[in-house]
């Protein structure tokens, strides 16, 4: 049994929150959960997030990792393949794909391969204008009022 959610609701009384509401569409709309590779996202500080995949080999030539606007890509291809017989072959060496959606002003930092785990640091870096500022409050005599302008009226001859 599957569920959909309407969100319509939601875009005719919000405002700014298109990315967000489409992001809880597109959500819902997915049919197939691929669980491989595993990974886990953490949260080491305020702005500061870690996402650490087990890519067991794969070396550092067969991962990509790509940031383009608010969507992180991390995709791995195997560059040979080995014929040998196997006996059992229980060490996934597929080509994969993941895709991670990213907040608004949150940037990869680095990202290392060791011991067959790809580490990904990101950082959320809001520009100075974003952040919030306070507002100085005058004090003493009212800011002046603006000029009213007389619209000046063609006058006609009787």
């Amino acid at each position: 049994m599957r569920t959909t959610f309407d969100f319509s609701p939601l875009f005719r009384s919000s405002i700014g929150f298109d990315r967000m509401l489409n992001a809880l569409e597109a959500a819902s709309r997915v049919e197939t959960i691929d669980n491989w590779p595993p990974y886990d996202i953490a949260k080491s500080g305020e702005d500061d997030y870690r996402i650490t995949m087990a890519v067991a080999g794969f070396s550092q030539d067969d991962l990509t990792i790509t940031q383009d606007r608010n969507m992180l890509v991390v995709s791995g291809q195997k560059a040979g393949e080995d014929d040998g017989q196997y006996l059992h072959r229980g060490i996934a060496g597929r080509a994969f794909q993941r895709r991670f959606e990213l907040a608004d002003h949150v940037k990869v930092v680095g990202a290392s391969l060791v011991n067959g785990l790809l580490t990904i640091d990101l950082k959320r870096e809001i520009p100075e204008e974003m952040k919030p500022r306070r507002i100085e409050i005058a004090t003493g005599e009212a800011l002046p009022k603006p000029e009213t302008k007389q619209i000046e009226s063609a006058k006609q001859a009787a």
